[in-house]
């Protein structure tokens, strides 16, 4: 049976990974900063863990005996550019430290590059609002990157933006980064889920969307 560790199981994401997981009868240990507000998580096949995702010898001691770890972890109250690149560093550095076997992190679209091969964050018009957060993102992907580690690591990001808008689950498509794309986050699951299951993509950025 598999067995993952996901850290920032709280978030939207997180607990998208996590209703995936179980639907494919895997076992998983869903890691939060803090479990008493997340008490809900818990449950068959699931069990409730704190960490921190900037600690490298949490992160090791929680990935043990797993067979992959999934990042979807973010912290507001600590400026991005220093939140994901430290997850970045002891994530690497805990998964190999555990000898778990797979690495796959959640991003951002802004990062992606479109069909000419700019990253999105820089083509004109592109929302500009959550800026730092974005840039936040990128120094974490840096970090992965430029790294000398033997972990096998993968970013899967949205296209371009999660759908809020509660369409139905239908799968999802490997494109390049564009602003107009969307995907839920039960599909994108979906996609990590396949990732860990039967990976092929390996140190690299992938964009997903839904199918049109």
């Amino acid at each position: 049976m598999t067995r993952i560790v996901v850290f920032g199981a709280g978030g939207r994401a997180g607990r998208a990974v996590l209703a995936e997981a179980a639907g494919r009868g895997w076992d998983v240990t869903a890691v939060v900063r803090d479990p008493a507000r997340h008490a809900d998580l818990g449950g068959d096949g699931v069990d409730l863990a704190a960490g921190d995702v900037t600690e490298a010898d949490a992160v090791a001691t929680l990935s043990a005996g797993h067979d992959a770890a999934v990042h979807a972890a973010a912290n507001l109250t600590v400026p991005a550019a220093e939140f994901f690149p430290a997850a970045a560093s002891a994530l690497l550095a805990g998964v190999a430290a555990a000898g778990t076997g797979r690495l796959v992190a959640v991003g951002l679209a802004s990062q992606l590059p479109d069909v000419t091969g700019t990253p999105l964050l820089e083509t004109p018009g592109y929302p500009s609002e959550y800026r730092d957060f974005m840039l936040g993102h990128g120094a974490g992907l840096h970090v992965f990157r430029t790294a000398r580690t033997d972990v096998d690591w993968l970013v899967v990001a949205p296209a371009g933006d999660f759908d809020h808008g509660g369409r139905p689950a239908g799968g999802y498509r490997i494109v390049p980064g564009d602003a107009a794309a969307r995907i839920t986050y039960a599909d994108l699951a979906v996609a990590v889920a396949d990732e860990i299951e039967q990976p092929r993509h390996h140190r690299l950025l992938l964009g997903v969307e839904a199918p049109r």
